[in-house]
């Protein structure tokens, strides 16, 4: 997307003003009064309709120009806010998003707003009627319309000054425009100002030098005529004041706009609350928004520039550490310096509040507690806290998936819940809390819980386990996310088919987070996702195996201890470790990169976090942290499963960073299997100790002799 492009520029914001529709008409509640959220929605389909006119959307505009009428009579207190209004907003939000990606709309489209239009329609008093069907808005430079709506109130004469500020039609927004809102509000004089237009070989095509008076006669009252202006307010001189004379308030004729003094009237800033019908408005100057918008793509290629600095900056200490070069000390000290704190400024950015993904969960859990006719709340904390864009991009479906779980077969229907001592409506919360260099998130609902024996009885029945085998409560909820398991007992279509719990969870684990679940029957089910603030660089731990070099995410590390040669031998030749009272099973990674050369007396075993469980990788040598960049490993590469990038060292060699999911659903670790894998792993080991040939499986599943 190219930024400068005004069409672009546009689309991109009416993005974000239906996204801020759509969260506002979920925060409306039947009955409410006219209020600030009811302002905040008028204003943001005002905008949608105005810009959509002006870049060609005339469909869009013509279709929100209905909307935008039946929140003003919201506004002027005529018409209530209901469930049917709430719903029918939130169907507008949907249309006007079709029309802007589809233009000119399809036939099909079009009757669709017909609809919508008609029944938003039957909603408004008797004398403010629409027309039934959308129809083309005037052309900017049309004659005088009449009034959108019927008067509301006495008609009053207003004096207007406005003077744009010179920038005001690169931004993209035309006088002509404004001039035209202001006719459509009821008898309107206009006079030109040309004090302050310059010589002809001074004059700059884009800029506006023209200054307008108006007279207008209207029965839609002060705020209807702020709202025409409040989107240029910034840098523009503006005043209104109802008409006590018939000359008009004199505009400065050159020279920056000076502040007002106390009392008088200025230009008001944004923030400031709305004065009373017929009071003057006070008016500020107001400071310029200093965000940019940014392509993502631009800024991907700058953390990839970043990364390979830093990269290259480690190279760089390490030939001057061996160089032992006095002068080039202190230098290259300074440049590792500005290298961090380069980095951990140009991640900043890309850092986002998860808030922009929760906010897409409300209407999820409106439309579907109605589809299943359940009473529910979303409720949501830590919307600020950060996370990488990446991160944020893919964690979106699974957490859909998430909640639709939770919806479906977590809250009960209103009767079930009252039956069960429960509270009509059901509750789900969704809250997200850094902790760490990780972001924890919680998917919690106070429905019926998990039923471990129906669990149990679904595992026998699907062949996943024997009819006697006890497991515990959490390797029981640990079968959910096997592929195909669902205790449904009918197929809907929000779920029950047994697809997704595996996918969320394979999911989770290729952003390098984890799952874990618990419940408690009668109260609830709690789903806690760990995920690392970003995918670009992390922390890791250098270790060492056979001369080569290996990378294990700092996030799941929880302490290392070493193993001795004899303690090989102990626990029944069970591959596990007494850490702190508890055995920790481990993995001999000489064992699954097939790494040659001798085993040595004294090893050292990492113990990392998986999920609630803790495993130990046994690995000949730790060498410390280390500043890890991501590389992607390439296509050719794709099916391996136990490393998910690599780095490249200060040296130039390549370390690959290990996937401790994929070492764990390859050494058979997981759920049921964790020790008794260990346990056949290693007596077949044994066994086989004194054959003359060994069998060690390479990544990937090949075998080699």
């Amino acid at each position: 997307m190219n930024p400068r492009n005004p069409v672009e520029t546009f689309l991109t914001e009416a993005e974000d003003l239906l996204g801020r529709i759509e969260e506002i008409a979920l925060e409306l509640e039947p009955g409410q009064a006219a209020d600030d959220l009811v302002g905040q929605l008028f204003r943001s389909f005002h905008t949608i309709k105005g810009s959509g006119a002006m870049f060609g959307f005339d469909a869009a505009a013509a279709f929100t120009h209905h909307v935008e009428t039946v929140l003003d009579q919201v506004r002027e207190g005529t018409l209530a806010v209901s469930a049917e209004l709430i719903s029918l907003i939130l169907r507008a939000k949907d249309q006007i998003k079709v029309l802007l990606e589809v233009n000119p709309p399809p036939a099909a489209v079009i009757a669709a707003g017909t609809d919508i239009v008609t029944t938003l329609n039957a909603l408004l008093p008797a004398g403010a009627v629409m027309p039934a069907s959308p129809k083309p808005v005037p052309s900017l430079a049309a004659a005088p319309a009449p009034a959108a709506t019927a008067p509301t109130s006495v008609a009053q004469s207003f004096v207007i000054c406005f003077r744009p500020m010179p920038e005001l039609m690169i931004s993209g927004t035309s006088p002509e425009a404004l001039l035209n809102e202001l006719r459509d509000l009821g008898e309107c004089q206009v006079t030109a100002d040309i004090a302050q237009v310059p010589a002809l070989d001074q004059l700059q095509f884009d800029h506006c030098y023209l200054a307008w008076n108006l007279r207008l006669t209207t029965s839609r009252g002060m705020n209807a005529i702020k709202d025409v202006f409040m989107f240029v307010e910034d840098g523009s001189e503006i005043k209104i004041e109802p008409a006590v004379a018939s000359v008009p308030i004199a505009l400065p004729a050159a020279g920056p706009v000076p502040a007002p003094p106390p009392g008088e009237t200025g230009v008001a800033k944004k923030s400031a609350p709305r004065p009373a019908s017929g009071e003057p408005a006070a008016r500020k100057p107001m400071a310029r928004d200093s965000s940019v918008r940014v392509p993502s793509e631009r800024l991907d290629r700058l953390v990839n520039l970043v990364g390979e600095l830093v990269m290259n900056q480690s190279r760089l200490s390490q030939v001057a550490a061996a160089a032992e070069v006095p002068n080039l000390a202190a230098p290259v000290e300074e440049l590792e310096r500005l290298v961090d704190e380069l980095r951990d400024n140009v991640l900043g950015i890309r850092m986002m509040p998860i808030g922009t993904t929760f906010s897409r969960f409300k209407r999820l859990v409106h439309d579907l507690s109605a589809e299943l006719h359940k009473e529910i709340d979303l409720i949501t904390e830590g919307a600020d806290t950060e996370l990488d864009k990446t991160v944020l991009d893919q964690l979106g479906d699974p957490l859909v998936h998430l909640i639709r779980n939770s919806i479906d077969h977590g809250i009960g229907t209103p009767e079930a819940r009252t039956a069960a001592g429960k509270p009509r409506r059901g509750t789900i919360r969704l809250a997200a809390a850094h902790v760490g260099s990780n972001v924890i998130i919680t998917i919690t609902d106070d429905g019926r819980g998990l039923d471990p024996a129906a669990i149990h009885a679904k595992a026998v029945e699907k062949g996943l386990i024997a009819a006697e085998a006890k497991l515990s409560e959490r390797e029981l909820y640990d079968l959910i996310f096997l592929p195909g398991f669902s205790t449904a007992k009918q197929v809907t279509g929000v779920s029950g088919r047994g697809v997704g719990m595996d996918v969320v969870k394979r999911q989770f684990e290729a952003l390098r987070g984890q799952v874990a679940l618990s419940s408690t029957v009668g109260q609830g089910t709690t789903i806690t996702l760990t995920l690392p603030l970003t995918l670009a660089i992390i922390d890791g731990l250098l270790v060492e195996i056979g001369g080569d070099q290996f990378i294990v995410p700092m996030s799941v590390v929880t302490e290392n201890v070493e193993l001795h040669r004899a303690e090989r031998s102990r626990n029944n030749g069970r591959n596990v470790v007494a850490v702190r009272g508890e055995l920790v099973p481990y993995l001999r990674l000489r064992e699954t990169f097939a790494t040659s050369g001798a085993e040595l007396d004294v090893e050292k075993i990492v113990i990392a976090r998986h999920g609630a469980d803790r495993v130990g990788l046994v690995v000949d040598r730790v060498l410390g942290s280390h500043q890890t960049v991501i590389q992607p490993l390439g296509r050719f590469y794709r099916d391996i499963s136990l490393v998910s990038g690599a780095t490249i060292m200060g040296d130039g060699r390549v370390a690959l960073i290990l996937d401790l999911a994929g070492l764990v659903r390859h050494a058979g670790l997981s759920g049921t299997q964790r020790f008794s894998s260990l346990s056949v792993r290693s007596r077949d080991r044994n066994a086989s100790s004194t054959e003359s040939a060994t069998t060690s499986r390479l990544p990937g599943g090949k075998e080699q002799k």
